[in-house]
């Protein structure tokens, strides 16, 4: 059918019928869009959806206009399609005539839902659930190891036993109720040799008034003093075996010589580790089987080179005393000879050679005088020396 077909007639002019007709019926509105469903409150929104992919080159375009949203002027609005009452498929809808039905674009995966529809509740449109609650600790805790428990109650143990030892140590010193222990000859002397000047225990000169024969007067001069060293250098094999009882440590000794330097005396200091009741013992030994008086148990002499004992050995021994204390672990000794050198094939105790009537060259020089008279002073200042230490305040 051609345009001037569908066109209406035009009066002619000065047609005054024309003015009676009627203009033409408005075309029929379209059918009422049925009302919208009522919205479901929706959920806490989703993530944000990706931004929305630009239309593919040709596709039809949809319209921006809604319930309540005129088009703007100069636009062309193709008509709504609307599914005809009882009907839910597209296939099912009508249009009004002269139109067609441009199909929806299927929503892309996370886009808002256009206006107009609701989303369905449950599995198939919320978001996923919140995760379970999870409990963080605020700070790791070791495993425990069973080798560290058990080193734990070892050290324990060990400790316990320390500080008990110690405990029953000082119960048995006597110290169990804070009182000292008594001070003796013995508990002093193992230190006092260290601290004691050597001139105090072996003067520089000594005075022996009314120890020579017949009561003469003697005063001897010092002229070596050797170093503390161990017994097997200052003693006979046999005494360091006599002695082993009490256990020799050290001896001390000094070489001195009378106011004409014709005789020379070695005296000795031997410190033993013994007690009062294993000195005792050995006092009573030396003088039950007369150790004393056996020419095989004589202390050993001290020479000093470049003096009048140079040449003292054990070959020019004549005279000897050894004594053995019970106050103290100390045996103090002495042996004496001539200081020419002259060698003894007899020595002798001194306590023979000062017997009265003794015609022995010993006897007769007055060498056991010497050995006897000079170990009784270097004897008396030791005791001395002991009895000032155990008096004196702590």
């Amino acid at each position: 059918m051609s345009t001037e077909a569908r066109r209406p007639p035009v009066a002619p002019a000065g047609d005054t019928a024309g003015k009676d007709r009627l203009p033409p019926p408005a075309p029929l509105a379209p059918p009422a869009r049925p009302a919208a469903p009522p919205r479901i409150p929706r959920p806490a929104p989703p993530p944000a959806p990706p931004a929305p992919r630009a239309p593919a080159p040709g596709a039809a375009r949809q319209p921006r206009t809604g319930p309540g949203r005129p088009a703007g002027p100069g636009t062309h609005t193709a008509p709504a399609t609307y599914a005809a009452p009882g009907t839910n498929t597209a296939s099912e809808a009508y249009t009004t005539p002269g139109t067609h039905t441009v199909p929806a674009a299927s929503p892309l995966p996370g886009a808002s839902t256009p206006p107009g529809t609701y989303d369905v509740p449950g599995a198939y449109g919320l978001p996923p659930e919140t995760p379970a609650e999870t409990t963080t600790r605020l700070r790791p805790v070791r495993t425990r190891h069973p080798a560290r428990a058990a080193a734990a109650v070892a050290c324990l143990v060990l400790g316990l036993g320390l500080v008990g030892g110690a405990a029953a140590g000082a119960w048995l010193t006597g110290e169990a109720n804070g009182a000292p222990a008594t001070r003796t000859g013995y508990t002093e002397i193992r230190t006092l040799w260290h601290s004691t000047p050597v001139d105090t225990l072996f003067p520089r000169t000594v005075d022996g008034e009314g120890t020579g024969p017949g009561g003469a007067d003697r005063v001897w001069t010092r002229i070596a003093v050797a170093p503390a060293g161990p017994c097997a250098d200052a003693l006979d094999p046999l005494l360091v075996r006599a002695l082993r009882p009490v256990g020799c440590t050290r001896v001390l000794r000094a070489t001195y010589t009378d106011e004409t330097a014709s005789n020379v005396t070695t005296v000795g200091l031997v410190l033993t580790e013994g007690d009062r009741a294993g000195m005792t013992a050995l006092g009573a030994r030396f003088v039950r089987e007369g150790l004393a008086r056996r020419t095989d148990l004589m202390p050993r002499a001290l020479a000093a080179p470049g003096t009048v004992a140079a040449g003292f050995g054990d070959a020019q021994r004549a005279s000897w005393r050894v004594n053995a204390l019970t106050d103290a672990p100390v045996l103090v000794y002495a042996v004496s000879g001539f200081a020419d050198g002259r060698p003894f094939a007899a020595p002798e105790p001194a306590d023979e050679a000062m017997r009265k009537g003794r015609t022995t060259a010993a006897a007769q020089s007055g060498l056991g005088n010497e050995a006897r008279g000079l170990a009784d002073r270097i004897e008396r200042g030791l005791r001395a020396r002991i009895a000032a230490a155990v008096e004196e305040p702590e």
